[in-house]
């Protein structure tokens, strides 16, 4: 059985990214010191499984990564947010030109949506996932894998229309300057599929 890595294991790995990793991309980190221009916005899950600069292929200061539980996005409103500062840092000052909300499978979010698990113990977790409120109504009445299924491709969908809600990005959809996208992240296939916006939203 494998072992986690613990603390002195992540030291390591820092250990071998500044003998091995950084030398031979040191004109890439030169380049980036300077340099904060990132073409996409990538809003996924917060689960250690999704890795998004692993599953693009993407190399430093390709991606401004947000990550939260569930991939969720609150619709815009006010008062401080630091998701919703990120996505208004990304789309209007570092002028991103693509967003993309990345659901995965086997999504514990999801699922403790899905199965009604009880959070009574986790009042902050549970008061987050209400942002999948509407998700959760849309699929309502299927059951077991199915449902979790269902639900995570109908939450991708509904943070891109909560996303939309943000004055941020609507100028900029406007213009014409930035595109959304819906994706699903298989675990276990490493399959990516295209989630569009629900019809009528």
């Amino acid at each position: 059985m494998q072992t986690m890595p613990g603390p002195h294991d992540l030291a390591d790995g820092v250990g071998r990214f500044q003998r091995e990793v950084f030398p031979a991309k040191a004109e890439l980190f030169a380049h980036l010191a300077e340099v904060h221009r990132p073409s996409t916005l990538f809003i996924g899950c917060s689960d250690a499984r999704v890795v998004p600069e692993l599953i693009t292929q993407s190399e430093p200061g390709e991606l401004f990564v947000v990550r939260t539980a569930g991939n969720l996005v609150p619709a815009h409103a006010p008062g401080a947010d630091g998701v919703a500062a990120s996505i208004e840092y990304a789309v209007a000052v570092l002028g991103v030109t693509g967003i993309v909300v990345c659901g995965h499978s086997a999504c514990g979010a999801m699922t403790a949506l899905a199965e009604g698990t009880d959070l009574s113990g986790a009042a902050s977790v549970a008061g987050w996932l209400r942002h999948a409120d509407a998700s959760v109504a849309r699929t309502a009445g299927g059951a077991g894998p199915e449902r979790v299924s269902a639900l995570v491709r109908e939450n991708v969908r509904a943070q891109l229309a909560n996303l939309a809600t943000h004055p941020s990005v609507a100028r900029a959809q406007a213009a014409g300057t930035l595109t959304l996208h819906g994706w699903v992240y298989d675990i276990r296939s490493g399959g990516v599929t295209e989630v569009g916006p629900t019809t009528g939203a």
